[in-house]
């Protein structure tokens, strides 16, 4: 090959891995620069059709009864071997050792890390990535896996359509602190800036999850942040995890999506994508309408009303009744006392006119 062809192989070369060198040297937010609505031009997955988080729509999900639980393997058994969390200045990481999967699912799935999205400023409109009837949650967590089965790691497995599966857990706040998320949130200060890591004790993974796993909704998507590989299974749990107020500030307040040696300090906050088009998918769900529905406070109330007036109501009526049969058998009762005296008298007066008869006279 001459000095000319050599060059242009080079340019060549050049042009073909420029795109791929820039994707991994692009450093993309949520907002601003490179924010999520530019994600596409510099991720071309992410301007996929099959994007991730998605709102689901629940009169629009389509019941499958062939939907088992899914079932955490190893969750609960860390060890005594502490966990990896980092900041990657966009979330809060937590590694997770190799023995921790997932059944319930077509293929084993190994888990990998888990990690958390959140809004600003407390319970606001906002917080969660996946929404339901349009609503957010406060916070989602994720439990990320890759399919073992089929792949040897996570690299190998993620840009394959049935590569990953990922748990989603929405997460509500309330007046009590819940223990579990405390594993996380009292070590953050160990990672408040960008790129920073720390060793955590291990703890019952579990235990962040809500307790019910059978009912949940199932569609396929993506990653929600770059490079946004198609290739996730979802799993969002109906039911919601709660935890205190002061407890999704400490994870919206004391995390810095900048670097330690970075003069301007910026909180780690809002780090949501927005909900995606649907584009024709189908989400699926483990659980009828029926079953599934979840009463209000005030629906609760007013069932426990109606339930005890109902069963005053029924106590009337049965005293009513029981007083109804006591007064007809006493009734009764007093005609069959009537009825017997009158008897006796007539016998009496029989017996005493017999007497006094002619006939009977000698």
């Amino acid at each position: 090959m001459d000095t000319l062809g050599l060059f242009m192989l080079l340019i060549l070369l050049f042009f073909q891995w420029m795109p791929a060198l820039a994707a991994e040297e692009i450093t993309w937010t949520y907002s601003g620069l490179v924010g999520q609505s530019e994600w596409s031009e510099y991720f071309p997955d992410c301007g996929g059709t099959s994007q991730s988080p998605v709102d689901v729509m629940t009169t629009q999900a389509k019941y499958d009864p062939s939907l088992i639980p899914v079932t955490p393997l190893g969750y609960s058994q860390h060890g005594n071997q502490p966990f990896t969390m980092y900041n990657n200045g966009h979330t809060v990481v937590i590694e997770l050792p190799e023995w921790m999967g997932l059944g319930g699912l077509p293929w084993f799935f190994t888990a990998i890390q888990m990690h958390l999205h959140w809004g600003n400023d407390g319970p606001s409109p906002g917080g969660s990535e996946h929404t339901i009837n349009g609503l957010s949650a406060d916070a989602e967590l994720h439990v990320v896996h890759y399919n073992s089965e089929l792949y040897p790691n996570m690299s190998a497995a993620m840009t394959q359509k049935d590569g990953l599966a990922v748990l989603g857990i929405l997460i509500v706040t309330g007046e009590e602190t819940n223990p579990a998320f405390n594993n996380i949130l009292n070590y953050l200060s160990r990672i408040r800036h960008a790129d920073q890591k720390a060793f955590i004790p291990a703890f019952d993974v579990q235990s962040l999850l809500p307790e019910d796993l059978g009912r949940y909704y199932r569609y396929n998507g993506s990653l929600t942040t770059p490079p946004c590989h198609q290739s996730v299974i979802w799993t969002l749990f109906h039911k919601r995890v709660q935890i205190s107020v002061a407890q999704l500030l400490k994870l919206e307040k004391i995390l810095y999506s900048s670097k330690a040696e970075e003069p301007d300090r910026m909180l780690l906050q809002d780090n949501y994508r927005a909900t995606q088009p649907l584009n024709h998918r189908v989400i699926f769900t483990s659980f009828s309408a029926e079953s599934g529905k979840e009463l209000s406070s005030g629906e609760v109330t007013a069932i426990v009303i109606g339930v005890m007036c109902g069963c005053v109501g029924l106590a009337v009526i049965v005293r009513f009744i029981v007083k109804t049969i006591r007064t007809k058998d006493s009734e009764k009762e007093k005609e069959e006392k009537q009825d017997m005296a009158m008897n006796s008298t007539s016998e009496a007066e029989k017996k005493e006119e017999s007497l006094l008869s002619p006939q009977s006279v000698p």
